[in-house]
């Protein structure tokens, strides 16, 4: 009898260790899980937390960058607008804008037309030999498809022909051949279009050129 309950006792003892085993195995796996689960978690953490900050920093310089129009001038020749000049600057508070990127849309309700920056059509005003905006040789050896920069204002100079990049303070003018694109532009038509920088806020514009064209040069907007 005494050896039974030894016997039985022992076999109590060794199924308690086995629990104890056993127990231990699946703490340790847990620990294991979750510590994966965790870094997983941090991991995920992280990433989302990068993404969020370069999706702001980019959404402030979509909203802060872009370019204004601030006058429009138009050189007239036979009864019709043959150049125009754009001229431009950055908004208040934006960064540097690439006018190598950025592109002018025009149209007269019939054609529609998309320029892209010409560098060899580049001049700046204190430059050239000849100051009037309609006769700076170099920004007007433009065709149907492009625009030239004539550069007005650059106190830092930061524009170059193959870097024409403006910032605070820069004022620059868009040549436009409007004889090559259109033929000219005819009394009382409507005008439309935009100057759409690589990043940040377009410039939108619309005029109506004048019903009599006797003047050389008119301002259009």
């Amino acid at each position: 009898m005494k050896k039974m309950r030894k016997i039985i006792r022992i076999l109590k003892e060794n199924d308690l260790g086995d629990m104890g085993i056993g127990a231990m195995i699946i703490f340790i796996a847990v620990v294991l899980v979750a510590g994966i689960a965790a870094s997983v978690l941090i991991q995920t953490a992280n990433r989302l937390e990068i993404q969020a900050m370069t999706t702001g920093q980019e959404t402030i310089r979509e909203v802060s960058s872009g370019l204004q129009i601030i006058d429009i001038e138009g050189a007239n020749a036979g009864g019709v607008i043959t150049q125009m000049v754009l001229v431009i600057r950055p908004h208040a508070g934006s960064g540097d804008i690439d006018l190598s990127n950025a592109f002018v849309e025009i149209s007269n309700g019939v054609t529609k037309t998309i320029l892209v920056y010409d560098n060899a059509a580049f001049t700046h005003i204190v430059d050239d030999t000849e100051p009037d905006v309609f006769n700076a040789t170099d920004c007007w050896t433009i065709d149907a498809a492009s625009f030239g920069i004539l550069v007005l204002q650059d106190a830092d100079v930061s524009l170059s022909d193959t870097n024409p990049v403006i910032n605070r303070g820069d004022v620059v003018m868009l040549c436009v051949d409007t004889d090559a694109i259109f033929g000219g532009l005819t009394p009382r038509s409507t005008i439309m279009g935009l100057v759409t920088p690589e990043q940040g806020a377009s410039a939108t514009y619309s005029f109506r050129v004048p019903s009599s064209l006797s003047e050389v040069v008119y301002d259009l907007y």
